[in-house]
């Protein structure tokens, strides 16, 4: 079942997230892609992640369908202006690429190329609106397509930076503009998370559109404190590091706690799935999936 159809179900859907290498070695993704088959509904290839140079989502995208799993390409606003961003969307459903996930991006400077010159041409809510209207058969200048796309079309969400509110509102334009999914933030707060959900749930939110929470496994208590300074909006919980600091198997407890996660956010109302977010640690995908229970239909 696609992606698309999986929203319109009451199927509890699993996405997880590829990260593509500094390499042109398609093989990486190959292997890689085997990781998932299987264990979950779509995979995300990320766009040039933290603005380091990958390889190609789209391109990674067909290597994935070629592996018999359905592809989210990622579409980032720093790197490409509106004719370059609507180009290469033509090109992805034409090679049936039917999911993107629209996203502002990482600022060039949090990169290792800091002098690159970033578009920004249009935000991620504009994209959404984009896409949209290419889904409806016009670009932005208002000329026909004649082969429209029908991108299942999805936005990201940040429950825990500040101000709070104002993520609300975000995630009401986005919703807005057409997203069908919305892939959360990790979540390592889970008291914060659940006043987010309970937030979208009394607006009406995630009737609209279908929250996929974001879980990360972290091998070390240094990937979490990392996270914890250096990553704008990320809350982490002083329990969580606490026990991958006391942990003498950090990998094993950095699984036990993502599977814990995963346990606890499903019991949350409104909550359509997880979005798995391994950080180039895609081998670990099968034992959390299979640990905590989850089964995807074939």
């Amino acid at each position: 079942m696609s992606l698309k159809n999986l929203i319109k179900s009451d199927k509890f859907i699993v996405t997880a997230e590829l990260g593509p290498p500094q390499s042109a070695n398609r093989g990486v993704i190959e292997r890689k892609a085997g990781y998932f088959k299987g264990f979950v509904h779509a995979v995300n290839i990320t766009d040039n992640q933290t603005a380091i140079v990958r390889f190609s989502s789209i391109a990674a995208a067909k290597i994935l369908i070629d592996s018999g799993l359905e592809p989210v390409i990622q579409m980032t606003c720093r790197d490409r202006n509106r004719i370059a961003i609507q180009s290469d969307l033509l090109g992805a459903f034409g090679l049936g690429i039917e999911n993107v996930l629209c996203l502002t991006g990482d600022y060039t400077t949090s990169g290792t190329q800091p002098e690159a010159r970033p578009v920004y041409d249009m935000d991620s809510i504009q994209l959404i609106a984009s896409v949209s209207r290419m889904n409806r058969g016009t670009l932005l200048s208002g000329d026909p397509i004649k082969t429209p796309t029908g991108f299942c079309i999805g936005g990201a969400a940040n429950p825990f930076a500040p101000p709070f509110e104002m993520r609300i509102i975000r995630l009401q334009k986005k919703i807005a503009a057409g997203a069908q999914f919305i892939q959360t933030q990790p979540v390592f707060d889970l008291e914060i998370f659940k006043k987010w959900m309970e937030r979208v749930n009394g607006l009406g939110l995630s009737k609209k559109t279908a929250i996929l929470a974001g879980v990360m496994p972290v091998k070390s208590v240094k990937a979490l404190e990392y996270m914890k300074s250096q990553v704008p909006g990320m809350r982490i919980h002083p329990s969580f590091i606490k026990r991958m600091a006391e942990s003498e198997d950090p990998k094993a407890e950095g699984v036990n706690i993502a599977v814990e996660l995963i346990e606890q956010i499903r019991e949350i109302p409104g909550i359509r799935g997880i979005h798995l977010m391994p950080l180039m640690w895609e081998s670990i995908t099968p034992e959390i999936i299979k640990k905590s229970g989850i089964t995807i239909d074939k």
